[in-house]
C-alpha cells in the first residue's frame, strides 16, 4: 500500500507540473498575441519591406538674367505590374488585345527591338506574373508622355499596369560656359563649384517610399506609404551669359594660339564686387582645352601686377611720392649673392621717377624702394600687405579657394633677399582673385568689396533670401595715394609696357605681369612664363575690373604680359564696350572722331539715326535724301549729293547697296568689281542715261 501511494503521489504531482506548465503556455501565447502582438506583427512585416530614399528635384542655377546655367533633368525607368488588377482577368483579355499594338509601338519609340522581340519579352513578364517588370531604363520625359499614351498603358496604372519611377539626370545647358564655377553635382559630397557650396540650399529634403519584397526577392511599391521630398531651391548666380562668352571666348583664343597650359580671366562688377564672367581652362592630355580647375582661386607668385602693392605702401608711408626718382641701373642690380633682373631692357635715361619705373614695370627700381625705405624694419612692408587683405583670403562664395602666403621676419623660409624679391611679386603666394579684389579696391576709390557669385536663393519664384554687397575696407589708403597710383596704372597703358593696347575709344588702366614660373624639380630651366595683366575700364568712369593670367608652355616664343595677357583684356573691354554703346548702358559712349574713320555717302535720315544713337557730334545734320559724308574738325559733316532724273546718279563713297538702289531705279545696268565702297564709276554723275546703258562701278 505504501508503495502504491507513492507511485499516485508522483503520478498527481507530474500530472500538475504538466497542467502547470499548458496554463503558462497558454498565458505566454496570449500574451504574445494580445499584449506584444503589434511589435511582433511589426518585427514580420520588416523582413518583407523596407523604405527606399525619393531624391527631391534639386534646384536650378540661373545667370543674372535668368537662363539656366545647371538644372535637372527627368528621367524615367518604366515597370510592369502584370498583376495589376485590369490584367488579372482568367482570359487575359486587356493584355491579349493590347499585345501587338503595344509591341508596334514600342518598337517605334525605342527603336531598339523589333516588335517581335517586344512581344515575347512582353508574354514571359505576363506569364510570370512578375509584379515589378523592367521595361526600359532612363526613358526621358518626351517618350514618357508618349509611353502615357500607349496601347494597355493609357488605361492606367491600375488597369495597364505601367509604373514610372522618376529619378533626374544634371545638365549645364551650356556645357563649358562657366563650367568649373557652376560645378557638378555629385555622389558623395565630390561635387564642386556653386553646385558644392550651395548644395544644403539646392538638394532639398529626401522623401521615402514603402517597398514590399514580394517573391523573387523583388521588391514593389506599397500605396499610401510615400513621404513626398522637398524639392531643392533655387540659385540665381551674378553671372551674365553674355559677358561670361565674351571672356571665355577671348581667353580660349589666346590659350589655343600661344599653346598655353592653363588660364584664368575675371571679370569683376567696380561698386558691387560681383563676379560677372569667370573662366578657367586648362589644357588637357590631348591637346584640347576645358574648364577643369579653378585656377582664379588657386595661389602662386603673381609677378609684376604685385607692384601695385609695393608702390601704395611707399607712397602711404610718405617716403616719396610717384615723382620721386629711383635708378634701374640697367635693368640689373645685386642684392647680397642673388641678382635683380628687368623682364626686358629699359633703354634710354635710367634715373628716373616712381611712376615711370612702374609704368616700364621696372623690378629694379621696385626693389631699391623696398630696401631702400624698409630694409631696417621690413615687417613695415609686410603690415602694408596685411592691410591690403593679401595675407587672406577673399572669402568668395565657392570652396576651396586657396591660402595666400605673405612671410614676415619670423617665417622660416626669410632671408635678406626675401624683401626686394617680395618687392615685385616674388616669394609670395596670392590667388588672381586677390589681385582682382585689390585692382578693384583703386578702381572703386579705395573702398574694397567683397567679391561674390550669388545674387539670390528662390523657392518657388519667391526670393528668401539675398545677398547684399559686402564692404571688406572702407578705403584702402589716402586719397592722396589712391590718386597717385590711378596715375600710374593709367600711365602703364599711356606710356608703359602696355602701351600697344591703347586705343582711342575708350581709356583704361591696369599692369602687365610676367613672372618666371618654377617647374618642380626642374626649377627654372623650362623657362616657363606666368603672363597676367590686371586693369580696369573706363579709366575715367570705372564699371569692371579685369584679371587675366594665363601660364604659358615651356620656351614660349611669345610670354610677356603685354603680348599674352593683355590682348585678352583688351578684347574683353572692346566687346563690353561695344555693348554698353549699343545698350546705352553706364559705361557710355566717349568716341573720338578723327579724319581715319571710314565713311559712307547714304540716306540723310540714315546718318541722322546713327548720328543720335552714337552719341556723336555733327554739324549741318540734314534730312535730305542723299548726302555725302566726311569729318571736319572733329565733327561728321554732310553735303547735299544731287540726283537729277534721266541722268547718272553719282554714287561715289556709296555703299553697294545704296549704290544699286539708285542705279538701278535709274535704269542702269550695273557691273560690279571688287568689295567695299564705290571708288570710281565708268559714267560720270550726271551724264544723260541712253537706252539698255551699262555701267561699271569699281569698289574699293
Amino acid at each position: 500500500m505504501d508503495v502504491k501511494k507513492d507511485i499516485l503521489w508522483r503520478v498527481y504531482l507530474c500530472l500538475i507540473g504538466m497542467a502547470l506548465f499548458g496554463v503558462a503556455i497558454l498565458a505566454k501565447v496570449f500574451y504574445i498575441q494580445n499584449i506584444q502582438g503589434s511589435y511582433w506583427r511589426s518585427m514580420a512585416d520588416s523582413l518583407h519591406t523596407r523604405y527606399v530614399a525619393l531624391d527631391a528635384d534639386r534646384g536650378t542655377i540661373y545667370s543674372e538674367e535668368g537662363r539656366m546655367l545647371s538644372t535637372s533633368i527627368p528621367y524615367f525607368d518604366i515597370r510592369i505590374d502584370f498583376a495589376a488588377d485590369g490584367l488579372t482577368d482568367k482570359k487575359g483579355l486587356v493584355f491579349r488585345t493590347n499585345l501587338d499594338s503595344l509591341s508596334l509601338c514600342l518598337s517605334q519609340l525605342f527603336n531598339d527591338r523589333s516588335q517581335a522581340e517586344y512581344k515575347k519579352m512582353l508574354q514571359e513578364g505576363y506569364k510570370s506574373r512578375d509584379r515589378y517588370f523592367l521595361l526600359k531604363r532612363d526613358v526621358p520625359f518626351n517618350q514618357y508622355q508618349t509611353l502615357r499614351t500607349l496601347p494597355m498603358f493609357r488605361l492606367g496604372k491600375n488597369k495597364g499596369g505601367m509604373i514610372a519611377e522618376t529619378k533626374s539626370k544634371r545638365i549645364n545647358p551650356f556645357k563649358l560656359l562657366a563650367n568649373r564655377t557652376i560645378g557638378l553635382a555629385r555622389e558623395n559630397s565630390q561635387s564642386v563649384g556653386l553646385e558644392r557650396t550651395y548644395d544644403d540650399y539646392l538638394h532639398g529634403v529626401t522623401g521615402k517610399r514603402l517597398m514590399r519584397r514580394i517573391a523573387g526577392g523583388t521588391y514593389v511599391p506599397v500605396e499610401g506609404y510615400d513621404i513626398e521630398p522637398e524639392n531643392g531651391r533655387d540659385i540665381v548666380t551674378t553671372i551674365d551669359v553674355n559677358m561670361q562668352d565674351i571672356v571665355e571666348t577671348a581667353l580660349m583664343n589666346m590659350m589655343v594660339q600661344n599653346e598655353a597650359d592653363h588660364g584664368t580671366c575675371i571679370l569683376m562688377e567696380v561698386k558691387t564686387g560681383k563676379i560677372k564672367a569667370l573662366a578657367n581652362i586648362g589644357r588637357q592630355p590631348d591637346g584640347s582645352y576645358w574648364e577643369n580647375m579653378n585656377y582664379a582661386l588657386q595661389v602662386g607668385e603673381p609677378g609684376s601686377t604685385f607692384k601695385l602693392a609695393t608702390v601704395i605702401s611707399v607712397l602711404e608711408d610718405k617716403y616719396a611720392t610717384m615723382n620721386t626718382m629711383v635708378n634701374m641701373d640697367g635693368g640689373k642690380w645685386k642684392v647680397g649673392r642673388r641678382t635683380v633682373y628687368d623682364s626686358e631692357p629699359h633703354p634710354g635715361p635710367q634715373n628716373v621717377t616712381i611712376k615711370h619705373a612702374f609704368e616700364l614695370s621696372s623690378n629694379v627700381g621696385m626693389a631699391k624702394l623696398a630696401v631702400q625705405y624698409y630694409s631696417k624694419q621690413p615687417n613695415n612692408f609686410v603690415a602694408h600687405l596685411r592691410k591690403l587683405k593679401l595675407d587672406q583670403i577673399t572669402g568668395i562664395d565657392l570652396l576651396g579657394e586657396g591660402r595666400p602666403v605673405i612671410k614676415s621676419t619670423s617665417s622660416r623660409t626669410w632671408s635678406n633677399t626675401s624683401l626686394p624679391w617680395m618687392a615685385f611679386g616674388y616669394e609670395v603666394l596670392i590667388s588672381p582673385l586677390q589681385t582682382a579684389m585689390l585692382y578693384n579696391a583703386v578702381a572703386n576709390n579705395g573702398k574694397m568689396m567683397k567679391p561674390y557669385l550669388v545674387n539670390s536663393i528662390m523657392e518657388y519664384g519667391q526670393v528668401v533670401k539675398h545677398f547684399e554687397p559686402t564692404v571688406v575696407m572702407d578705403s584702402i589708403c589716402s586719397q592722396s595715394t589712391l590718386r597717385q597710383v590711378q596715375q600710374m596704372l593709367a600711365g602703364v597703358v599711356t606710356n608703359g609696357t602696355a602701351k600697344k593696347l591703347q586705343n582711342q575709344y575708350y581709356s583704361f588702366a591696369g599692369k602687365t605681369g610676367t613672372a618666371l614660373v618654377a617647374n618642380g624639380s626642374r626649377g627654372y630651366a623650362d623657362k616657363i612664363y606666368q603672363a597676367s595683366f590686371a586693369g580696369y575700364f573706363p579709366a575715367n568712369d570705372p564699371q569692371y575690373t579685369c584679371v587675366v593670367v594665363i601660364k604659358n608652355k615651356p620656351h614660349a616664343l611669345r610670354f610677356y604680359g603685354a603680348s599674352v595677357a593683355g590682348p585678352v583684356f583688351r578684347e574683353v573691354a572692346d566687346r563690353l564696350f561695344a555693348l554698353a554703346v549699343e545698350k546705352q548702358a553706364p559705361m557710355q559712349a566717349t568716341l573720338k572722331i578723327d579724319s581715319t574713320l571710314a565713311m559712307k555717302n547714304g540716306k540723310g535720315a540714315e546718318w541722322n539715326e546713327i548720328l543720335q544713337t552714337l552719341h556723336l557730334p555733327a554739324s549741318n545734320a540734314t534730312a535730305s535724301n542723299w548726302v555725302s559724308a566726311k569729318v571736319d574738325n572733329q565733327k561728321v559733316t554732310f553735303q547735299q549729293v544731287s540726283q537729277p532724273r534721266g541722268a547718272v546718279p553719282d554714287v561715289t563713297g556709296m555703299g553697294l547697296k545704296d549704290a544699286l538702289y539708285l542705279l538701278e531705279n535709274a535704269g542702269l545696268r550695273v557691273v560690279i568689281k571688287g568689295a567695299g565702297k564705290v571708288k570710281t564709276q565708268s559714267l560720270p554723275g550726271g551724264t544723260k542715261i541712253g537706252n539698255e546703258q551699262t555701267i561699271v562701278i569699281e569698289l574699293s
